[in-house]
């Protein structure tokens, strides 16, 4: 019998064997353009600093850290939700639960400040940026989130590049530099066998 998903696929070809434009491979492997994304990186991480700053020692801290969560417990409970299942799940569980989830949204935006800034675990701070921005859009303010999200996106996209210039980059240079044990010990293994190979043919 036929397969019936040979057909489309001999139509529209093999996702796997798609290949990425070279605007976009240079765009994501350039070392000029990361001179760029350093900047969008850096601005973005000085913003979510900004902001968990406020909440963490600042105007907000009241409002976080305090006072039974009650700036996520207000934002929760008068947002206005996207969706019913949201407003649903804002009001059964973000507002019991405000006091906590205040403290961690607060540590949190000054978390992903710090990584984008540093330019340290990059990937998992523009996703952590991103999800942040889903909950308060979904919540009902607009703002500059499409802004953020936009540039975490860019981020994410271009990692190889975005955190070549920071503390990721240096990791990984270091890891290029020193290869793992265990790489090491089969090149020592190969380079000796290599070599009683030799003396047996002398």
């Amino acid at each position: 019998m036929n397969n019936p998903i040979a057909q489309p696929i001999a139509l529209i070809g093999e996702p796997s064997k798609r290949t990425t434009p070279d605007v976009l491979e240079w765009l994501g492997r350039s070392k000029v353009m990361a001179v760029g994304w350093l900047a969008m990186r850096v601005w973005l991480g000085i913003m979510w600093m900004q902001a968990g700053w406020a909440k963490l020692f600042g105007a907000e801290n009241g409002y976080f850290l305090h006072n039974h969560g009650a700036g996520v417990a207000g934002f929760a409970g008068h947002g206005v939700a996207a969706y019913s299942w949201w407003g649903s799940f804002l009001h059964s569980f973000v507002v019991p639960n405000a006091s906590w989830i205040a403290v961690l949204v607060a540590f949190g935006e000054f978390a992903i400040g710090c990584g984008l800034v540093l330019g340290f675990f990059t990937r998992t701070a523009a996703i952590a940026s991103l999800l942040l921005l889903f909950t308060y859009v979904m919540t009902g303010t607009a703002s500059v989130c499409a802004f953020y999200a936009l540039f975490a996106i860019v981020i994410l996209a271009t990692w190889r590049t975005s955190s070549w210039i920071g503390v990721d980059g240096l990791v990984a240079g270091y890891r290029q530099r020193h290869p793992s044990g265990r790489h090491a010990v089969k090149g020592l293994g190969v380079g000796v066998t290599g070599t009683a190979e030799q003396a047996k043919a002398a």
